[in-house]
């Protein structure tokens, strides 16, 4: 290998390196600081650039919450739907993933404060795009669990596993909220389980109707 070409895997590897310390600086920033108010110059400082030197890894702000986002949406659902299929049955893997969505936030706390900040914003800007796309991929991810579980008749046969989706999803965004407006949300990890056991309950066969 030349010189050059040494020269030059070495300027992307330290360019990948840069880029991959400034994403998780503003993960990490976010979780003590509102995302709207996170500015450049605080995100260079944190990983000891100048804002020049930031904007040759990153051209604007767009670019690095997409880049950010990213992130996130490769980061979540890995892990995630890892955990999941580990699990042939579907109830054990709906837990397994449920789990390892809380322990993910409650380790990167800065995570919701971004998904929310950019979801709420006006337009479809890039990184909105990636978390609403991450965000239905997760409920079909799910809502093909809960299909399995029925086909595997470890969950009642007439669910509506649409709505079972929204509630599921619903469950961990509350959670969340809570541990947000808390500010504890490290601890997170510990009322998952009884949370999940509660949302479960869901899956057992409903009692014939009396009146039919």
């Amino acid at each position: 290998m030349s010189a050059k070409s040494k020269g030059s895997k070495r300027t992307y590897q330290s360019t990948e390196l840069r880029q991959s310390a400034t994403i998780e600086a503003v993960v990490q920033l976010c979780a003590d600081q509102d995302p709207a108010t996170l500015t450049t110059a605080r995100i260079a400082d944190e990983v000891g650039l100048s804002q020049g030197a930031l904007f040759k890894h990153f051209p604007n702000k767009n670019r690095l919450w997409e880049s950010v986002a990213g992130w996130v949406s490769e980061q979540l659902t890995s892990q995630v739907f890892r955990e999941a299929d580990r699990h042939e049955l579907a109830d054990q893997a709906l837990e397994a993933m449920f789990l390892a969505h809380v322990r993910f936030i409650a380790r990167h706390p800065g995570i919701p404060r971004l998904m929310l900040g950019e979801l709420q914003k006006p337009g479809n800007g890039a990184a909105k795009t990636i978390i609403r796309q991450t965000l239905a991929r997760y409920r079909r991810k799910v809502v093909g669990l809960l299909d399995l579980g029925i086909q595997q008749g470890r969950i009642a046969p007439g669910m509506d596993t649409e709505a079972a989706a929204v509630l599921y999803l619903g469950a961990i965004q509350g959670l969340v909220v809570q541990g947000m407006v808390s500010g504890e949300i490290a601890t997170l990890e510990q009322a998952a389980p009884r949370i999940f056991k509660l949302y479960s309950a869901s899956f057992q066969e409903m009692p014939d109707d009396p009146e039919k």
